[in-house]
């Protein structure tokens, strides 16, 4: 702890030089952004640490230091202040959440993808369209003035479902092997593919808004129609491209060639994604999703290491830039106004609630429901990454999210995320399913758990 402390004070005193350096024009140069790296990734450390020790996901640490720093100008230190509106820090956060996004589609695999059962299906189909709608009502209500898509981008918002926090929880109480995983993990894959694909209509149908265009029935089909081509086509194309892509990687005689062929593969679909009108992350997601371990598993100079592995030194550059950046842009003086506390309250309620809601999808009767719908409940960094999209648009001189809206939103991540790894665990005590004393054997599983044996068996 006295190391972190001292780490600290040591960020802060090389913060406040900032503001006597300037760049050559008076803005933002090297010395500034590189000051800002060195603050941004000590933070992202200390809070992943201090997280991790009442364990809990590194990336709610990252994300409440970043709340801590961005807030100190309430009590009169502004030393951070800067960092907030530094371009180069906003594009690396961007080109984090697009590496983040492509790690989760290389953790995401169509063959199992295609394997779920029917319960799993219908968990991710109703764990999408019950939070929409719950959300878009509690906009509606709260913020009856606004826009309409103001409502319709927070029912996306909630949409989301982060399958790492739920997977990490699963595996450290031994139960990856249970009917109740095996749906939770197969419903948040397929939710996440719904849910980009909804982001990418409701973003799409928001930035033709916002550039006065009007957008009819025909034209939403069309926006769906691009983001479902878009991810089949990239599937249908990796099995064209990517095996003589990645033969041509295997013999240059150069080092990092299958890191280089996975980032150009990210990169390159991120801009595809743009250009037909997504959003990039679907690009990244989509490029994660198609890469398969096959492409280059027989390729000898390839072969060494996962591509998961190599990329893992980028992402933890990266990915910590945008959760600390993205802590950093919530206003805490927004929650003076008690409407907005309200707000975050009722969102949070109905994010928990349309997520269980999503467990009437469960076939099988010896399954838990409870447990899973809790299953799907935090939001996490996907939720996280809905709301910085929305911080982008704009209908007019109107701000889909507000800075109120943006920290209610995160404040929403924040509980969603906590809560899960306790009361998940609390669940699977009090259904018998885990003994109080730790974690149970695998021959214990019990007969409930070939149920949906065709569901995907997640390592």
């Amino acid at each position: 702890m006295g190391i972190a402390i001292l780490a600290m004070l040591l960020s802060v005193s090389v913060a406040m030089s900032v503001t006597g350096h300037g760049g050559e024009n008076g803005g933002e140069g090297v010395v500034e952004i590189l000051t800002a790296l060195v603050v941004i990734l000590i933070a992202a450390k200390i809070g992943g640490d201090l997280s991790a020790r009442i364990n809990q996901p590194a990336v709610l640490g990252e994300l409440v230091i970043g709340v801590v720093l961005g807030s100190l100008a309430l009590v009169g230190l502004d030393w951070f202040e800067p960092i907030k509106d530094y371009n180069t820090i906003e594009i690396l956060a961007e080109v984090g959440v697009i590496i983040l996004l492509f790690e989760v589609g290389l953790e995401s695999n169509i063959g199992e993808m295609m394997k779920v059962g029917m319960s799993s299906l219908l968990v991710a189909l109703l764990g999408v369209i019950a939070p929409f709608f719950l959300g878009w009502g509690v906009g509606a209500w709260f913020y009856p003035e606004s826009s309409v898509y103001v409502h319709v981008f927070l029912g996306a918002t909630l949409t989301a479902t982060s399958v790492g926090i739920t997977a990490r929880v699963l595996k450290d109480i031994n139960r990856m092997q249970t009917s109740e995983a095996k749906i939770i993990l197969g419903a948040a894959v397929i939710d996440d593919v719904m849910g980009l694909i909804i982001l990418a209509v409701v973003a799409g149908v928001i930035s033709s808004a916002g550039g006065g265009e009007g957008l009819s029935s025909l034209g939403i089909l069309w926006i769906i129609a691009k983001a479902v081509l878009f991810l089949g086509g990239a599937i249908v194309l990796s099995r064209l491209i990517y095996r003589p892509l990645f033969r041509v990687a295997n013999y240059l005689r150069v080092q990092g060639m299958l890191l280089i062929t996975g980032l150009i593969t990210c990169f390159a679909l991120s801009v595809l994604a743009a250009v037909a009108g997504l959003a990039p992350i679907v690009g990244a997601f989509a490029a994660g999703l198609v890469l398969d371990e096959v492409y280059y598993r027989d390729l000898p100079n390839l072969t060494r290491r996962h591509l998961e592995e190599v990329l893992q030194p980028i992402a933890m550059f990266l990915v910590p830039v945008f959760f600390v950046h993205m802590g950093m842009r919530v206003d805490l003086s927004t929650f003076g106004n008690s409407a907005v506390l309200g707000f975050a309250a009722i969102l949070t309620i109905a994010a928990i609630l349309g997520k269980q809601l999503s467990s009437l999808g469960v076939l099988a009767k010896a399954t838990n429901r409870w447990i899973v719908g809790l299953g799907m409940v935090p939001r996490g960094e996907v939720g996280l990454i809905f709301a910085s999209i929305g911080l982008s648009l704009h209908i007019g001189e109107e701000a889909i999210i507000t800075p109120g809206i943006y920290s209610a939103v995160v404040i929403m991540v924040i509980i969603t995320t906590m809560m899960t790894p306790p009361i998940l665990t609390w669940a699977f005590q009090r259904s018998a399913k885990l003994p109080e004393s730790g974690p149970r054997a695998e021959n214990e599983v019990g007969a409930d758990a070939d149920e949906e044996s065709e569901g995907p068996h997640v390592v």
